[in-house]
């Protein structure tokens, strides 16, 4: 509702935008190790907002890079605390062991 009284362009995306960013920064709250994930979903959504208003005006291409280069980034956290939490796990089962 507040979207449409600001007369947003795109209203389906730019929900979708909004909820996804406030499930990322939930699961950051929760110090999920999907917050990257949402973020990601969140980049996607970006860049097809993004994408559609570039049609309109070129200028808008490097915004549509950078969100590519925030997906990117989002992904490898997301990979980079998988394997974190591989590791810290094969340490418990080590030091449990002894």
């Amino acid at each position: 509702m507040i979207l449409k009284c600001f007369n947003t362009a795109n209203i389906i995306p730019s929900t979708i935008s909004v909820t996804t960013s406030f499930l990322a920064v939930y699961l950051t709250f929760r110090r999920s190790p999907y917050f990257a994930l949402a973020y990601a979903a969140n980049d996607i959504v970006l860049i097809i907002l993004w994408i559609l208003a570039s049609l309109y005006d070129i200028r808008y291409v490097s915004v549509v890079v950078c969100f590519i280069a925030f997906f990117a980034n989002d992904i490898y956290g997301f990979v980079s605390w998988r394997k974190m939490k591989t590791r810290q796990q094969e340490i418990t089962n080590v030091v449990s062991i002894m």
